[in-house]
């Protein structure tokens, strides 16, 4: 069966939207455990300006205090060449680059038209030049803008090609605001495939409006098999109006793992981190198998 990878983003993309701060060797402990339940990777932090996103205000202490497996990719969002050069600094293994496609949604965003972003991005590519880092490229509201509306796929495919253009090694399509159907998303990721078949793609959802396990399947259907996911299914966008969290990693696991694809990560070690998780926050986390149990716990009759 399909080997579908699993990309784990609750420290960055859930912990930044969090009203708690969730203390430095507490990151470091969980990282350190979602490496050992087999995700494939990890998005560890955000080299931002503390003032933008104070949750993250520890970037380097976490990156440098995690440990690290080789089968692990450790991978961190980086706005701009400041952020490149805290995180060659820290040796990350990748580099994630974001930018919208809605021109509204990333002026709010980052304060920057999208050929704004894309200079900014050839300023980071030539930094890293030589330094073996990798680069992702994130298109935000790939699927629909909650400000524009819908998104033209002519235009998702030429941002994706000035992406490649820079060096990225691979491409994120993120449905910001969970605006994406099931329908949309194999049509435009068909369209991707088709385009660059050996291309390293990775689907990025939100469960805003209760479609994004449907919106996985179909996207493995068209060929896709990276995805992000958040522990708890934390996270949300702090620019984009009613966006809740990502699809919840353990249910993502869980819907996989019954269906028979092959996923390395360790479902019972993940619901137990969401169970740790809901501590860490100091709330109940939206994901759905903590609470139901897995299909295959019976109860009595």
């Amino acid at each position: 069966m399909t080997r579908i990878y699993i990309q784990e983003v609750a420290t960055r993309d859930g912990f930044q939207m969090e009203d708690r701060f969730v203390p430095t060797d507490d990151k470091i402990a969980l990282i350190d455990q979602l490496s050992n339940s087999g995700v494939d990777k990890i998005e560890v932090t955000s080299f931002v300006s503390p003032k933008a996103i104070p949750n993250l205000r520890d970037a380097e202490e976490v990156m440098n205090g995690i440990k690290r497996k080789e089968d692990v990719t450790y991978t961190t969002l980086i706005p701009n060449v400041r952020g490149a050069e805290r995180a060659a600094a820290c040796q990350a293994d990748e580099v994630n680059l974001v930018a919208s496609v809605s021109e509204t949604h990333n002026r709010k965003n980052v304060r920057r038209t999208v050929d704004e972003s894309f200079a900014s991005f050839k300023e980071i590519a030539d930094y890293l030049s030589g330094t073996g880092i990798d680069i992702n490229g994130t298109l935000a509201t790939t699927f629909g803008c909650p400000f524009e509306g819908s998104i033209a796929e002519d235009r998702v495919l030429e941002l994706a090609e000035v992406y490649l253009e820079l060096g990225a090694g691979g491409i994120t399509l993120a449905d910001t605001t969970g605006m994406a159907t099931p329908n949309q998303v194999h049509g435009l990721c068909e369209k991707v495939r088709d385009r660059w078949p050996d291309l390293p793609v990775t689907l990025h959802f939100h469960n805003t409006r209760g479609m994004g396990l449907a919106n996985v399947i179909e996207g493995i259907r068209a060929g896709v098999t990276r995805y992000d996911a958040s522990l708890g299914g934390l996270g949300g966008c702090p620019f984009a109006p009613g966006a809740t969290g990502n699809i919840c990693t353990e249910d993502l696991v869980h819907m996989l793992a019954f269906m028979g694809y092959d996923v390395n990560a360790d479902l019972d070690k993940l619901m137990d981190l969401s169970k740790h998780l809901e501590t860490l926050v100091g709330h109940e986390v939206p994901g759905q198998v903590i609470k139901a149990g897995k299909i295959t716990d019976l109860h009595e009759q």
